[in-house]
Parts: structure tokens; sequence; C-alpha cells
């Protein structure tokens, strides 16, 4: 597009918030024949002060477009009210009421991430977590609309650092990794215990010198260190193609950001498959990240709640022991199964350090939303083999109890049901 505006003689403004991903756009329009002289690439933060000089426009592009309300987007956009505005995103919901509909017309939906992946522009994943690493009633929202410092500070177990280490080497030994964390301390108290078990391990973050940055990408590019640790520098628009690991060592409330995060691993490579390693539970608040999901009605404003439009609500899950089902935590009312109503325990998470991280599954997912809302499974539930007089009956219990197919037709037909 910008290569076809600049062929009629007609000017393109592009504007970032990031000199990283400014240079890499610059390099990509040379090698895509876009003609320069006609093109106006900057940062928000330096064209806002400089709007005058802007030569007008017939073409405005933002990269990471969910940014656009801020009031730095706002005074350029507005600078140029006959300008087409395109904005690009991956992301196009924000943290907060004011969604994107208050500046676009209409979102155009790309691709999902399934079908990204189905035809190897994504790598496929898989993804762990923990059962339960750090209390999230002690979180507590800034004025951005995400955790604040303090209150992720307190709600991450101060085990959690060596347990990285420890899940890492268990999970994902060897490879390329990208930890993200909350603070400059935690993520330097990070990269200390990675390096004091033998892996390479480098901290950076907003203060790290423009040098030292560019020679810690630099070294992981090369592979000569295996994990960067960094503290809200690697989220948007950075190439880092050899990435094979993401470390969520922290919580967020943006659904942007957790996208972000998580799927920094999943550029393709024949053969590979990505490692996502969630040490906050981010997974219980937003599902999976390729999760389908709304985007249409995510540009909505309003009071809308972006767990029940965007995301397939977290599972923190118990097994009942009369009837075996595993139903949500928050399913369980007056300490009884929702399913057959006997007397059931929700038992407390042990200490970080003596758990283990468990890979998430969509059949564990897909069952438990299935029990909750099948009449059939409930009443099942409820019987044993003997009251169990139909097919759909004895399937309905074989898989409530993660019996194999077979198990069905040999009772059916033992019962002279078939």
């Amino acid at each position: 597009m910008a290569r076809r505006t600049t062929l009629r003689k007609n000017r393109v403004l592009f504007l970032v918030h990031r000199k990283e991903i400014l240079d890499q756009t610059i390099t990509t329009f040379k090698k895509q024949n876009v003609d320069l002289n006609l093109t106006t690439f900057g940062m928000v933060q330096t064209l806002t002060r400089h709007i005058q000089d802007i030569p007008v426009p017939k073409l405005i592009i933002v990269d990471e477009g969910h940014r656009a309300l801020a009031k730095s987007y706002q005074r350029i956009l507005k600078q140029f009210p006959k300008a087409i505005v395109l904005l690009f995103t991956a992301t196009p919901h924000r943290t907060g009421r004011m969604q994107l509909d208050q500046i676009a017309d209409d979102i155009i939906v790309g691709q999902s991430i399934h079908e990204l992946t189905d035809k190897g522009f994504l790598a496929p994943f898989r993804y762990f977590q923990p059962p339960n690493d750090f209390d999230p009633k002690l979180l507590k929202r800034g004025s951005t609309g995400d955790f604040t410092n303090e209150s992720m500070e307190q709600a991450m177990s101060t085990k959690i650092f060596g347990h990285i280490v420890k899940q890492y080497k268990r999970i994902a030994s060897g490879m390329q990794a990208v930890v993200y964390t909350y603070s400059i301390d935690s993520a330097i108290k990070i990269a200390n215990e990675f390096n004091s078990e033998g892996i390479s391990a480098v901290e950076v973050d907003g203060t790290t010198s423009k040098e030292k940055r560019d020679l810690a990408v630099r070294k992981f590019r090369e592979q000569k260190i295996k994990i960067l640790v960094n503290v809200n520098l690697f989220t948007e628009g950075v190439d880092l193609p050899n990435v094979d690991c993401v470390i969520m060592a922290r919580p967020t409330a943006s659904l942007a950001l957790y996208l972000q995060f998580s799927m920094r691993c999943l550029n393709p490579r024949k053969g590979k498959t990505a490692i996502i390693i969630d040490h906050a539970n981010n997974f219980k608040t937003f599902g999976y990240p390729d999760d389908d999901r709304d985007w249409k009605q995510a540009i909505k404003s309003g009071k809308q709640k972006s767990k029940s439009l965007l995301t397939d609500p977290g599972l923190a899950i118990v097994t009942c022991d009369y009837c075996f089902a595993v139903v949500k935590a928050s399913e369980v009312k007056d300490g009884k199964c929702p399913i057959c109503g006997k007397p059931i325990k929700v038992h407390k998470a042990k200490p970080v350090s003596d758990v283990d991280l468990v890979e998430a599954t969509k059949d564990r997912q897909n069952l438990i939303h299935e029990i909750v809302h099948s009449n059939l499974l409930k009443e099942v539930a409820n019987k044993n083999v003997s009251e169990l007089h139909t097919i759909k009956e004895l399937q309905a219990y074989g898989k409530l109890h993660g019996y194999k197919k077979g198990w069905c037709y040999y009772v059916a037909k033992r019962k002279g049901i078939i």
C-alpha cells in the first residue's frame, strides 16, 4: 500500500513508538521499493513535538494501532483529517472502556492463529502453567490499567526466581528463551539465577544503554546467550527470530501484552515446537494464545468485560472423590460437587518450590466446559455402571471417567444393548 501510494506521487506517514521497529521498517520499505523520498518515518514521541514539520500525507500507517487512542497519536492524526488512516495491530483491544471504535470505522480481521500455524507461518506450541504460584488477590491495578510493580512483587512468590530456572531445565533445557518480568530488580535476580546454574543469561531494561542492549540482542541472535531477561522491552515488533521458549514471570491484566509475551516464540522453523512457560497463571485469565476471539466485538467501547468477550476463562480445577468429575473450583458451592452433590474439597496449592508446572491441554478445558453444561453428563455422574441402560449414557460415562472408546462397546455388548 505504501509503494502504490508513492508510485502515485502521494506521501506516506509511518508512525511507530520504538526505534528498533523504526529501523526495521525503513529496511523493509527499501527492500519493497517504496519511494523513501515520499515517506516520512517517525517515532510518535518525536513527531508529536514537530507536527508543523511533517509533510502532508495521503496515507498514514500506524504500527501497533491499539496505541492510537493515546494523546500523542491523536495530536498527529488530527493534524491530517483528510488522510486515509490504517491501524495495524495483532491485538485490537485495550485495557479499559475506550476501544478502537472511537477512531476506526471498521476492522478487517486477518487469518486466525490456527490458520497461520496450519500454513506454516507460525510454529505450534506447548503451554506449561503452575497450579497456583501467586496470590491474585494481592494484585492492584495502576493508572495504565495493568498491575502495579509493587503488587506484582507481593503476589509473586520470593521463590519464583529459582523455580524459573528449575522449570526451564526440566521443560525447555537448551532452548533460546526470552523471560518477561515486572521490575529491574526481579530481572537481575532471574538472570543471576540462570548464570549461577551455568546457563548464559543477560538482563536488559529501559535503563540499559543502547549499546549494551544492541550487544545483548546480537549475542542472543548469534546464540552466544541462551536467556534474555527483559522488563517491558521485547513485546511489540522487535525481530528476535531464534526464540524457541518464552517464560512469563509476571502477571498482566492486558490481553494485548499477554499475546505479545506468549507469541514471541512462534517464529516458525522446520520441526520446531515452541514452549510457553507461564509462571503467573496468565492462562487462567486469557486462555490459550490461539483461542478464537471476537475481534469485531473487541473494538467496541463500553462496560464490556474482556473476560467474557475475549477469553475462555481460566480453569482452577478439582476432582470429585465420589463421581470423579473434573470441575471448575468456581463451580463448587457450599463445599459440594456441582454434578453429584457430594462433599468436595478444593485443595490448597503446594508451595511453589514443591510444584512442577503442568502442561495445559485443550482436551481438559473442553471436558470441563462440557461437564458443566451437559445434563446427560451430570445425570450419569451420580450413577454406577449397572444403572446405565443406553449407548449415550455409556458414552457419557466413559467420557467422564476418561475410558477408551472400546470400553463403551465392550460394556454395551455385555449388557445386550448392541
